[in-house]
Order: structure tokens, then sequence, then C-alpha cells
């Protein structure tokens, strides 16, 4: 079944096509009234009308603020086993209920949450020398299910291109290479530049802060508070705020942006109402955030998110990023931010960074034993 606001949506539109195609007809009602043809068209058109006015979530009936805007406020969560990018081996964007059942069990997410589910061996010993490995599943929540948009079961957020992939440039790709290699230097770091930003704890991973606010392993929830002047979106993961100071047009909200020398994390964002939807413009994205990725921003870049509340329960999120160092053209992605009860926790990200202390200290201690040298 659709969620929220969408099921009388595609319904309404389903009854509407049904009425234009009978009034558009050759049968009995025509030929035996002579310019019935002429009284029908009206006719129908008035009810799909109609048909249309009752299927669209009624306006009056959203949740909104003091000023009249569309209630953005509340706790919202994007978890889901689909990801930005389309899942692999699949080719279209939308899937039957059936084949999106198929597709969850069989992902690696959820396959590793039903492994650790199992008891553990006592037999088996403590872990060996080296890696004892990560989190298990017993402390992740990605989800469980494919994401559902506009009341279809999606294989990627990206919608355009239409195969669901970044349009990488040959320089994007050369870059996005050079940012896997980065990453694997954490395995051996040197010093504290040798990791992530998220890994020292500067944003939230896995593009969970935006600009295009992606789902995680776990922590994939958000908190909007709103006011007539500003949205701030506070993000579970690893503690970003985003503060989106709002404007009454798109023009003056593009004049109150930063200079262009100043690139801070998550960007610099400006907001303004589109009728019911909240558009956000954010450009001058810190360039280590975006050489890490998952979308992939030079400083000249330009993400605009779209914010749509069509239910009490869902805002229909959308975002299109333009950068042609990275991009052979603009893209764009969906997706559904759902109502969840409760509230967000503050992530103490390594507890004042002493893990990653920690981290370096081993790595020091190890170079020793093996006569090695590191860094500081």
């Amino acid at each position: 079944m659709a969620p929220g606001g969408w099921a009388p949506v595609v319904a309404g539109a389903c009854e509407a096509f049904r009425v234009l195609r009978a009034a558009r007809g050759d049968g009995l009602s025509r030929s035996a009234v002579p310019g019935s043809r002429a009284i029908l068209r009206p006719a129908a058109i008035a009810s799909v009308l109609a048909v249309l006015a009752l299927a669209a979530p009624a306006a009056a009936q959203l949740p909104r603020a003091a000023d009249g805007h569309p209630d953005l406020s509340g706790v919202w969560t994007n978890a889901s086993v689909t990801h930005l990018t389309r899942m692999p081996g699949v080719k279209g964007l939308v899937v039957t209920a059936e084949e999106a059942k198929k597709l969850a069990a069989n992902s690696g997410q959820v396959r590793r949450q039903e492994a650790d589910a199992k008891p553990s061996n006592a037999a088996a010993g403590a872990p060996g020398e080296g890696d004892p490995g990560g989190y298990n599943a017993y402390w992740l929540d990605p989800g469980a299910t494919l994401g559902e948009v506009k009341g279809q079961f999606r294989t990627s957020w990206i919608v355009d291109p239409a195969d669901g992939e970044l349009p990488l440039t040959a320089e994007g790709k050369r870059r996005v290479a050079e940012a896997n290699a980065y990453a694997r230097r954490a395995d051996t770091p040197d010093g504290p530049d040798s990791f992530e930003p998220w890994d020292r704890c500067i944003i939230g991973s896995r593009g969970s802060g935006g600009p295009g606010m992606l789902n995680n392993i776990y922590n994939s929830n958000y908190q909007i508070v709103q006011t007539p002047g500003s949205v701030a979106i506070v993000v579970e993961m690893i503690h970003d705020a985003r503060t989106i100071p709002l404007f009454k047009d798109k023009a003056t909200a593009e004049a109150a942006h930063g200079p262009a020398t100043l690139h801070p994390w998550l960007g610099d964002a400006v907001g303004w109402w589109e009728g019911d939807t909240l558009v956000v413009e954010t450009v001058n994205v810190n360039a280590e955030q975006g050489r890490a990725g998952p979308i992939y921003l030079t400083p000249q870049a330009k993400v605009t998110e779209r914010f749509t509340r069509v239910s009490a329960k869902q805002i229909f999120y959308e975002f299109r990023v333009e950068d042609p160092v990275y991009y052979t053209q603009p893209w764009r992605a969906e997706m559904s931010l759902n109502a969840i009860a409760g509230q967000v926790y503050e992530y103490a990200c390594h507890e004042g960074n002493y893990a990653l202390e920690d981290i370096l200290k081993g790595m020091r201690a190890g170079e020793a034993t093996r006569g090695g040298k590191g860094g500081q």
C-alpha cells in the first residue's frame, strides 16, 4: 500500500485517466446524442478536477506552523536498505512488493544482522592478534526494507540518470579513486589527518549530514526544528546540526550566501518557501568533506534540496546536485523521511576523541615492536 499522502494521489490519478478515457471514447453516448461530445468533455474535465482535488493531500489538513507554512518539525528517519546508487544486479528503479521483500532479505546488512543474531561459539575463543573486528550487528540499525517513495519501492535514491548511478566525468572517476585510496590509509595511520572527517568526529559518516542527507548503518534519524526565520536540522549521527536561515524568495536567499572564500562543513545553506515546499540551496561545501564523499563535491558545487510534507507521517525529500568537475550532468535523488516516535540522542563521538589517540598509540607501539617508523 502506498504510504501516507500518496495512496489517494495514485488512486485519484487512475480514476482521472478512466474518466478522460471514457469521455474521449466513441461509444453510444456520443453517437446517440448529437453534440454530446461538446457537452461531455467539459463535464469530464470537471469530474477529473474534482477527483484530483479529493485525491491530493488536502493542504488544509497538513500540520501547519503559526506563519501558515507546512510544519516540518518533528523527528524523522530515512533508514532503509535502499542507498544512493542502484542495487547491484538490478536494472529498474521501481520493483514490486514481492521483489522488494526478496531484495531486502538478500542485502548485506540484513544477512549480517541475521548471522550475528545467532548464539556465539564459546569454543572459538577470543579474536586472534591483529584486527579484533568492529561493531557486530547488535549495534546497527540500517533498516530492513527497501525505501518507499511516492508509494513505490525504490532500488536507489538516484532517479536521474535513469541507471541510478553517479554520472562521473573522467576527472570525477580519478578523484573518486583517490578518495578510496585515502580511505584505506586509516588502516595504517601516520597521524590524525590520515583519518576521514567522520573518524575524527567532525561530520557524520556516509553522507548523513548532507547536503543530500543519506541513510546510514544506524542513527539515520533527524530532528527538524522550524521557526519563521530559520530551520534547524539536527542529525543524530555524529551530532551534526544544520542551521538554515529563511528568506522571502530565491533571489534574496541567494544574495545572502557568504563569501566564496569560506567553505564550512556541510556547506553554506540558505532557504526559502515555494508554495508548500521548503527549498534549501547549499554552496561552498568544505573541500575535505566533498573529497570524502559519498556525494562528491567541489567547493563550486551547488546542491538544491526540497522538503514537501505530504502527510502527518511523511516528508517527500528530493535533492539536485550540480558540479561539472565531478559529474557529466546535474543529477537528482528522491526519498521519504518518515515520522518516528521518540527523540534523537547525543552522539558522544569517541568520548572526547580518546579513541583516536589510542589508535595512534597502538600503531606507534606496533611499529616499535616491528622496528618500523611511524609519524607523530
